[in-house]
């Protein structure tokens, strides 16, 4: 007479579970976006940094003003190139940002229906527990009342 538990928001909590992967996949893309903006970030920093190397002149060198003005020009693209990429990284910290609590979100989610499923198989137990020993408790007083009689 033993019965096997099943519980009624198993499914439920398997969607729970599938949305909590979907959103692990999510973050991961997020973080792995987010490295790739901070490289891009420090390439576009770094050049930057070597066109300012490059814009000063030994000493005594001559430079015509074309050439001023054309690494001016340059070196003002980079600087914009570098501007992006700094707000690009920014835009991407906040979508990490949001798809962690997203992720938590989720976790919590499926969480609850963990504990709601172990409490509901605990409360199985018990009840099972409870009939059994019931039954063995009527067993023992049929045995003793055929023994007395």
């Amino acid at each position: 007479m033993r019965q096997t538990f099943t519980f009624g928001l198993e499914r439920v909590r398997e969607l729970r579970e599938h949305a909590e992967s979907q959103a692990k996949e999510q973050l991961a893309v997020s973080l792995n976006q987010r490295m790739r903006g901070a490289a891009m970030l420090a390439a576009a920093s770094d050049a930057l940094a070597e066109a300012a190397a490059a814009g000063r002149p030994e000493e005594g060198a001559r430079l015509r003003a074309a050439d001023m003005i054309a690494h001016e020009r340059w070196a003002e693209a980079l600087k914009r190139e570098a501007e992006t990429a700094a707000l690009s990284l920014d835009r991407l910290d906040a979508e990490v940002d949001a798809r962690r609590v997203a992720l938590g979100d989720a976790s919590r989610e499926r969480e609850v229906l963990e504990r709601l499923k172990d409490r509901r198989a605990a409360e199985h137990r018990a009840e099972l527990a409870r009939r059994e020993s019931t039954e063995l408790d009527e067993i023992a007083l049929r045995m003793h009342q055929r023994r007395a009689a």
